[in-house]
């Protein structure tokens, strides 16, 4: 779909998902991620890059698994992640727009549950890039687990969390030959109505994932 239709469909309200690919399950159980390897530090920032060219290629879980863990998982035992969060609130959700569906990252279980049984990947940007890129994450913050925030500031905290979410998959993407681009240009209330999100929570960022082309 093109980003002048997706423009004219989002002004009318009117931006939908696809039917999903395939039969996906409620839940994916990811396989446990590798903790260790991949490019130095200084090599990684290097040849971290944006790119708005993808293969539509899925990618497979293991390497999935890898790359959600290095985003948002969990590194040490009591809970805390590898991106920080002001007051430990961990208030962002990392949501994945998949073919077969769309799903909620659970890092302490390392498992994907799927919210919506739609290929919402199209509604994710306007780009004409993501309806065809196999990987768009979304950044949620949820203001319910900020109680300790003033509620004026709380956009502000949880967007600097997702920045920080955001450049581990650049880091990652940029160790293992990915392709991606941090994307603002969205539609935010289509985003949310899609996944099924509550008042609490706000669409704050989307990212595209995959193989280059």
């Amino acid at each position: 779909m093109s980003t002048i239709t997706k423009l004219a469909l989002g002004m009318m309200g009117q931006l939908r998902p696809k039917p999903a690919r395939g039969d996906a399950a409620t839940s994916i159980v990811l396989p446990p991620p590798t903790m260790h390897g991949g490019a130095q530090l200084m090599d990684a920032l290097r040849m971290r890059h944006s790119s708005r060219e993808f293969s539509s290629a899925e990618l497979p879980l293991p390497l999935l698994s890898d790359l959600l863990w290095a985003a948002y998982g969990v590194n040490r035992s009591e809970g805390k992640r590898t991106a920080p969060s002001a007051l430990n609130a961990q208030e962002v959700d990392v949501f994945l727009a998949l073919p077969s569906g769309a799903y909620r990252y659970d890092a302490a279980a390392n498992a994907l549950h799927r919210v919506a049984a739609g290929d919402l990947r199209r509604i994710t940007g306007y780009q004409d890039f993501v309806d065809d890129a196999p990987l768009d994450l979304v950044y949620v913050a949820d203001h319910g687990r900020m109680g300790m925030v003033p509620v004026t500031q709380r956009e502000s905290y949880a967007s600097v969390a997702a920045g920080a979410i955001a450049q581990n998959v650049y880091l990652f993407a940029a160790c293992h030959g990915l392709a991606t681009v941090l994307r603002a240009w969205i539609d935010r209330g289509a985003i949310a109505d899609a996944l099924g999100l509550t008042h609490d929570q706000q669409v704050l960022l989307s990212q595209t994932v995959g193989y280059p082309p």
